[in-house]
């Protein structure tokens, strides 16, 4: 995927929704667009409330809220130019680095790191990720990191194809909806975000539990938040990486801090995300 066919892909998602939209005027057509891919953990409207609430507060005038159903629609818009940030994952973020400014990342448990977990339904034994062979097997996104990059590339290092590897894949397009097909038996086992997953123990331990985790990754960059190089000067950008920053010190701020299970944000440098990056060129010279 190219950045021309990515833009390509933003222009047919917007002129579509131009058919059915109504015009909008004054306003909302200044509102700052911060998009929010699957890897976002929740659609809970609480929550996407009290984030628009924040941002608008610390950004001084409106903020829409952008969601779609895949991670390329998304990147296709940020690339694009036609949103001016996105919560995205890394890595899109390492295959657009050159059109990307990092603004922040999430902290989570005392850093700005997470893992990909291989999980398996509750009722096997499984010794290691070999055990998955020939298994019904469920992915997030095909641009997800830690929902099918990271097992692509440990199949890769093993000079194996997915579809050589397991009897049948398919994408969920969700964190959640991996855990939810592997919990259900729809799936035998599944490649997921592991802060979803710890997260989602939390607060659905009763489906989380019909599942196990097979094998956890190396720490990598977590998912960051970022912006078109083209905007690097607009000060709107600046504004939401210092609303991003000091979020902790804001009691709205907390509410979505708490809702999400995370510390904060902080600034990372681009090569928090280089693990990432060999991982893409892992699969690049397998084929």
């Amino acid at each position: 995927m190219t950045r021309r066919d990515l833009i390509a892909i933003a222009i047919a998602v917007s002129g579509a929704a131009a058919l059915i939209a109504p015009l909008a005027f004054g306003a909302e057509e200044e509102a700052f667009k911060f998009g929010l891919t699957p890897v976002f953990l929740s659609n809970d409207l609480e929550l996407l409330g009290h984030l628009k609430t924040y941002l608008a507060s610390k950004i001084g005038g409106p903020v829409e809220l952008v969601t779609r159903r895949t991670y390329q629609e998304i990147t296709a818009l940020l690339v694009s130019g036609q949103i001016q940030s996105a919560w995205i994952c890394g890595y899109p973020y390492v295959q657009f680095k050159a059109d990307l400014d990092l603004v922040a990342t999430p902290s989570w448990d005392g850093k700005p790191l997470y893992q990909s977990y291989l999980i398996a339904t509750a009722d096997r034994t499984v010794e290691d990720w070999s055990g998955l062979k020939g298994d019904i097997h469920a992915f997030s996104d095909p641009d997800s990191n830690s929902g099918f990059l990271v097992t692509r590339a440990l199949l890769a290092e093993n000079r194996l194809f997915p579809e050589a590897f397991f009897s049948h894949t398919f994408f969920t397009y969700g964190h959640r909806n991996v855990i939810r097909a592997v919990a259900s038996g729809l799936a035998q086992s599944g490649s997921v975000d592991g802060y979803v997953w710890e997260v989602m123990r939390e607060i659905e331990p009763e489906l989380v539990t019909r599942t196990i985790i097979v094998r956890k990754s190396e720490w990598l960059g977590f998912p960051p938040v970022a912006s078109p190089k083209s905007l690097a000067g607009d000060p709107r950008v600046a504004a939401l990486r210092a609303a991003l920053v000091s979020m902790s010190q804001d009691q709205e701020g907390r509410k979505v801090l708490e809702m999400l299970r995370l510390d904060g944000f902080v600034v990372t440098p681009p090569e928090l995300f280089d693990t990432i990056a060999a991982k893409v060129e892992t699969v690049r010279q397998f084929g």
